[in-house]
């Protein structure tokens, strides 16, 4: 379960860094999830505000325009580095094991959120992504109540965003073709 728990907070992470971190951070300062070592150091005071600071800083510049595209730019290292810190703080598997696959599910995660981002951004002219980026802070707390709570239902959440991402991707790439 540990794994999967990894998995759905690193999938959380990428549609936004900060919160899966805040999150599992606040709750590992409550007593109600750990952490492992040395994440669990996340936890103390100090962090607890940097994160939140980050987290919160992330949500309010998401929706305005022009600072949400440099906030991706920043997301596709950010994103698979909070994913690997949340997959690896979680589970039992090696640090390089953990890393790649936490990396990797939340720059997978991360990719599919900004190949939609220029589709939205283009056929709204940027009026509907502080919406979208709603939605992606909202998934990515979903994503983090369901890893802690079912494991399970955060994986199969997870594959159907990254089918959903997948799809729209291939749509693009298929209308540049024939453009």
């Amino acid at each position: 379960m540990d794994v999967l728990t990894g998995l759905g907070l690193s999938g959380a992470a990428g549609l936004n860094a900060w919160l899966p971190a805040f999150a599992g951070a606040l709750l590992t300062r409550l007593g109600v999830v750990e952490l492992g070592e040395p994440f669990d150091e996340l936890s103390r005071t100090p962090a607890l505000i940097v994160l939140g600071v980050l987290m919160t800083a992330d949500f309010v510049g998401d929706k305005v325009p022009a600072v949400d595209h440099v906030l991706h730019l920043v997301g596709a290292v950010v994103a698979p580095v909070s994913g690997a810190v949340m997959f690896t703080g979680e589970t039992d598997a090696s640090v390089l094991v953990s890393a790649i696959a936490g990396g990797s599910t939340a720059g997978a995660v991360h990719t599919a959120r900004a190949a939609i981002r220029p589709l939205s951004t283009a056929g709204t002219l940027g009026l509907g992504n502080p919406v979208l980026s709603l939605v992606e802070d909202l998934g990515s707390a979903t994503l983090v109540l369901l890893a802690f709570v079912v494991p399970v239902l955060a994986v199969l959440t997870l594959i159907a965003l990254l089918a959903a991402g997948v799809v729209v991707w291939r749509r693009r790439r298929r209308r540049r073709a024939s453009a």
